[in-house]
Formats: structure tokens, C-alpha cells, sequence
């Protein structure tokens, strides 16, 4: 997996168990270009590798900025974020991938963050308002301490509903706030955070009729084997060489870390997109919130830190 070599530039209380990391590259070098919405892999002390939105503006590429929530059920990033990075420390990071893309073309946006989800809803906004585009921002959050990079927000001076529980008496009315967003059939609407959030708001857009609605996950929301999925299977890869079983006792995932095999991994839940990995024989059992139904139909592609098989054998382009 090839990776950027960057420097810890700025650490930042943004709020409440939030900080942005700003990196800067290496002397001379700069920074590959990145498209709102997207994410980078962190790699962090003691080998840990996560995934982070980028907040920034995406036509700039002497930074990346992130945001981090140090999470209370954190299985070592985001406390290692907080706790280990100091300024000046050198990183490895991922180029940037984008499964949140940005319809820039859209006749009006409406931008939904609940919490830490603010990290791609910012660079998306500041995206669509350097393009001249129509869009609003809906940021909900529990307290005004809890809502990170507010200054910026306001530095935009575009259309905002703000919502915090504390001082509303509980949480949003969110179908009141899409119902009153969906006048034009073009309007895209993109939600990032919490999932009881990002459920609630894929029943409402199906029940309004709002065709056009994406959401980026943070935490993975899990999904059963088929009915259909084998205990047991054979896995080839192709490209290596190698063979193996995958028994009852065993995942395809941990069998391609036992036998030392090449595939970036990063959440280890299917929400990030880094194992993507192409399929060039056997039907996927597939458990990802990464791929699309279509794509999932077409089994060229699969996620293989928490996916599965329906056919005897799988031939992987590894």
C-alpha cells in the first residue's frame, strides 16, 4: 500500500473532545488533489490505520484538515489522535478516496451534519459556494461546546439552521426539516453522522420521495451473512499464488492477514473503501455499507475485511 509521508502542523480545540489536525507536506512536495467529501487514511502510532474526512477547502493542496472526536467506544484511534500527535510529527498517510462524492451540478444542496459529521459537510460547503452554487448547511449537535468548527461556519456566511438539544429541549424534528427542503426534484441532500441520525434520515428521504439523498457512515452498522453464504470456502490468489480455506473458525479477512497478503486495511468494518479488492472468479457474500446495490449485483469488486462467499471458490486478483 503506498503511502505520503506529511507533518503535523496545527492541533486545534475545535470543541468538546474535538480537535483539528492540520498536515502539511514534506519540504517542496505538495499534496495530491482531493475533491469534497473525500477521506484519507491516518496511519498512527503503534500501527493503527484510520479513516478521516478532510474538512478543508479541496482546490487547496498545501494542507489537509481533519477532525477527530475523541470517541468514548475508541478502539485506539481517535485516543491516539488526541493523546500522541504533537506538533512537528512526521505521518504516513493514504492518497484520498471519495465514497461521499459532491453533485455539483445539482439545483440546490442541503448539507445535514450531526456532531463530528461536520468534517466532510464543511469542505462540501465550501466547495458549492466557491463554485457559486445554491446549498444550505443543517448543523445538529448536542450543545453549542459540542459543535466543532463553528468559526468556519460562520466565515461562509451562507444559509444555516443551527440545532442544539440542550437549548431546543431534545433533538431536531428532522422530517419537519426535510419536508420544508424538498420543493425542487434536483435537490441533493448529503447527511454525515451519528448513526440513529443517518437512519432516521434514509426513512425520511424514502418517505417524502427525496430520491436524491447520500450519507457517509462514520461507524458501521452490521450486516448479516446470507442466507446463502458458506461456512466453508476455497480462496485463490491469483496474482500470489497462494491458497487457503476459510472454516467456520475463520474469516476471509483473517486468513489474509495470516498469510501476509498485500490489502490495505483500515476501518475493518466496510465503511471506508481501503481493501477493495477485485474479483475475478466466485460469488461475494457481500456485508459492505461502501458498494452500491449495482455494484454488489456485478461481484467485480468486493470488501474483504468483512465480506464473504456464496460459491465453493473465490479467485482474488491478489
Amino acid at each position: 500500500m503506498s503511502t505520503l509521508k506529511v507533518w503535523v502542523h496545527t492541533l486545534r480545540h475545535q470543541a468538546q473532545d474535538i480537535i483539528s489536525v492540520e498536515l502539511r507536506p514534506m519540504p517542496g512536495e505538495t499534496l495530491p488533489a482531493f475533491e469534497a467529501g473525500a477521506h484519507i487514511d491516518l496511519h498512527l502510532p503503534g500501527g493503527l490505520v484510520r479513516s478521516y474526512s478532510l474538512a478543508n477547502d479541496s482546490s487547496e493542496r498545501h494542507r489537509y484538515l481533519l477532525g477527530v472526536l475523541k470517541d468514548k467506544t475508541s478502539r485506539g484511534g481517535s485516543r491516539a489522535v488526541h493523546e500522541q500527535l504533537r506538533v512537528g510529527m512526521a505521518l504516513n498517510i493514504g492518497a484520498p478516496r471519495n465514497l461521499f462524492p459532491l453533485h455539483e451540478e445539482a439545483a440546490h444542496s442541503v448539507l445535514i451534519a450531526g456532531g463530528i459529521g461536520i468534517t466532510p459537510i464543511l469542505s462540501m460547503a465550501r466547495r458549492l459556494q466557491a463554485l457559486g452554487r445554491s446549498f444550505e448547511v443543517i448543523y445538529l449537535a448536542r450543545s453549542r461546546s459540542a459543535a466543532a468548527f463553528t468559526e468556519d461556519l460562520h466565515a461562509l456566511n451562507c444559509a444555516m439552521h443551527w440545532h442544539f438539544d440542550d437549548e431546543a429541549g431534545g433533538p431536531a424534528d428532522l422530517h419537519a426539516l426535510l419536508q420544508a427542503r424538498g420543493g425542487q426534484s434536483d435537490t441533493h441532500f448529503y447527511a454525515c453522522g451519528p448513526a440513529v441520525m443517518l437512519d432516521a434520515f434514509e426513512k425520511i428521504c424514502a418517505e417524502l420521495g427525496h430520491d436524491h439523498a447520500h450519507i457517509e457512515r462514520f461507524a458501521a452498522v452490521e450486516i448479516k451473512a446470507a442466507t446463502d453464504a458458506r461456512s466453508v470456502f476455497t480462496v485463490e490468489l491469483r496474482r500470489s499464488g497462494k491458497t487457503f480455506d476459510v472454516t467456520p473458525d475463520t474469516t476471509l479477512h483473517q486468513q489474509l492477514i495470516a498469510t501476509k497478503t498485500n490489502v490495505p486495511f483500515s476501518c475493518e468494518e466496510g465503511i471506508c473503501g481501503s481493501c477493495e479488492t477485485r474479483v475475478l472468479e466466485g460469488t461475494p457474500d457481500h456485508r459492505d455499507m461502501v458498494l452500491s446495490s449495482a455494484e454488489h449485483a456485478s461481484n467485480q469488486v468486493m470488501m474483504v475485511c468483512v465480506s464473504g462467499c456464496k460459491s465453493e471458490r473465490l479467485v482474488l486478483d491478489l
